[in-house]
């Protein structure tokens, strides 16, 4: 039985709180990430830090804007006494006004539409710091008074005139990776020269030349507004891609641990190393340089795991992911369709098949050059899709960094693959045949739905059919339902079988699953069939002898023999 729990056992985790104030004076479970303040300081006065989305940027902003804010002068012991910059503080501390702004939940629906709600978030942030600070009343109308987002920024910077501010900028470019899967042309048009984001940049460009705008820190998913506006916004320093800022946002090893103590001390009877293990493989594995000591982890997610843990019980969330967060990626996979589809496909099928794609980082983006393979491949590591993990003389090697962009990945490769084949996948059939795998050992329905899918496929993609291909497309099916832990050609003793299907926290199920599949050529008859099926076997046994594969419960072996129409599937026992 759990431990009876006592309220000072958990940790207060604060998902979903972004204000560094009400996080420290609310009691919330802090990791200190304010060592970066005098790093950031010294790296130059116009910074950029870019994450994926979901990363805690946000919070990481509030902590800055409660620091550097001179209304918050008499808050510091209370906010930061106890923590790294309260113990070494800067010269700067307390030291500016703040002009905060954010650019979230921008409509792209039409140019009018971005226009509008551009524009009055610049007001609305302008008039927020003349009234913060005191300035009369009548300078208020003057931002009104003008229209356009560059000129309201005109007339705040005459207003404060002989100030020197800090400048914070969150989500700079939330609107615009929505406009660019959408409407390219668009992003080019409210971007590029003439247009009015540009325009308004190039103000702030000014202000910093003249002196008032003294400091600026901006956060951001990818680079590629700010490189479209080329010498419209060209005094920024991009941190995002430096080993020292490598950990600035997001949680690492130990951090983590420190969250899950709360969980490994209510829940004794739950594995430790477990636990460690199944949230390091969910969340874990970004990499923003190469030198890099450390992986790191989403924070958001991380916070979401820890909050949703249910201590009563003792098991994991039934959804590992928030839906919010599953369905914030979702609306940026629509960035697939940027440049040339077919190509993109092209590199999701590699990452799928392959576990890794080869591409050159691309520090700055240009669409008056057209957008390259190693444009795509590097918008999808600034988005958190994949991430670095090695280096070789043809480019950077990025991999998928954990299970939660896997899942999200077969989730889109079974869309796409229905739209480029024009072919329906029942989910609901899907679900069933995975639950029948689960409660009753009975394997023929998914194999059905598999056979099914491979005869669609056989005359229509343009993939060719191979025993990598044919896994893919099950673990499309698999990884359609959330019932097991999936895990393809994991290191079980130096030995990686294709499929493991294991036992996941909440959910129950009456087995667990090995699946090794071997592909027969057509044209090679019923002799290499039957050779195929006799490797497979003894495989598959082999396995089954294997220390670690031994020690799973409930555990059902399979061979899968395909080529490409065709399936055939034999029981093994060890």
């Amino acid at each position: 039985m759990p431990k009876q729990i006592e309220p000072n056992m958990l940790l207060k985790i604060p998902y979903g709180v972004s204000n560094f104030k009400d996080l420290i004076t609310q009691g919330y479970h802090y990791i200190d990430k304010t060592a970066y303040i005098a790093a950031m300081e010294e790296a130059g006065k116009h910074t950029i830090l870019l994450r994926p989305r979901r990363f805690g940027k946000s919070l990481f902003l509030s902590m800055l804007e409660h620091y550097y804010d001179t209304q918050y002068t008499d808050d510091f012991e209370t906010l930061f006494a106890d923590l790294h910059i309260g113990q070494h503080p800067t010269p700067l501390k307390n030291s500016y006004p703040i002009l905060f702004m954010e650019f979230s939940g921008i409509a792209t629906s039409s140019e009018a539409d971005i226009y509008r709600a551009f524009s009055t978030k610049i007001q609305l942030a302008l008039e927020r710091f003349l009234e913060r600070y005191h300035y009369p009343s009548h300078t208020l109308a003057s931002i009104a008074q003008v229209q356009s987002p560059h000129e309201k920024m005109e007339a705040f910077l005459r207003i404060i005139e002989g100030q020197k501010i800090l400048l914070l900028i969150d989500e700079y470019d939330h609107f615009a990776n929505s406009l660019l899967g959408n409407d390219l042309s668009l992003f080019q048009s409210i971007v590029g020269k003439g247009g009015f984001v540009r325009s308004f940049y190039e103000t702030i460009k000014t202000g910093t030349q003249r002196g008032i705008i003294d400091r600026l820190f901006i956060t951001g998913v990818t680079p590629i507004m700010l490189d479209s506006m080329t010498s419209g916004f060209n005094i920024g320093k991009n941190l995002s891609l430096t080993e020292a800022f490598n950990e600035a946002i997001g949680f690492n090893r130990v951090e983590v641990e420190g969250l899950l103590s709360s969980i490994a001390n209510t829940c004794p009877t739950l594995d430790q190393n477990t636990l460690y293990d199944d949230v390091r493989r969910w969340y874990n594995g970004y990499r923003f340089h190469l030198d890099a000591r450390e992986t790191i982890y989403n924070s958001d997610m991380v916070l979401y795991f820890v909050d949703r843990f249910d201590y009563k019980r003792c098991v994991y969330p039934k959804r590992m992911l928030d839906i919010n967060i599953a369905s914030d990626y979702g609306k940026i996979m629509a960035m697939f369709s940027i440049g040339d589809r077919d190509a993109n496909y092209t590199v999701l099928d590699e990452l799928l098949n392959q576990g890794e794609v080869i591409a050159r980082q691309v520090e700055k983006f240009d669409f008056d050059k057209g957008f390259t393979r190693d444009d795509f491949v590097s918008l999808l590591a600034y988005m958190g899709f994949i991430s670095l993990a090695d280096e070789r003389l043809a480019g950077e090697v990025f991999t998928i960094p954990n299970h939660v962009m896997r899942e999200l990945y077969f989730q889109y490769f079974k869309v796409e693959v229905e739209r480029r084949n024009h072919i329906t996948i029942s989910d609901r059939a899907i679900l069933l045949a995975v639950e029948t795998l689960a409660l009753d050992n009975n394997i023929q329905p998914l194999m059905a739905e598999l056979e099914q899918v491979l005869k669609l496929l056989s005359n229509r993609d343009s993939i060719w059919m191979d025993e990598q291909h044919i896994k893919t497309i099950l673990l499309t099916l698999l990884y359609q339902s959330s019932a097991y832990f999936i895990h393809s050609e994991r290191e079980m003793n130096r030995r990686y079988p294709d499929i493991l299907l294991l036992e996941r926290s909440p959910f129950k199920v009456n087995y667990q699953h090995l699946i090794e599949l071997k592909h027969s050529k057509k044209s090679e008859g019923e002799k290499s069939w039957a050779q195929k099926k006799q490797e497979g076997i003894e495989q598959v046994k082999g396995y089954l002898q294997l220390p670690n594969i031994a020690a799973l419960a409930k555990l059902s072996a399979w061979l899968v023999i395909a080529d490409g129409e065709r399936v055939e599937w034999v029981r093994i026992d060890s």
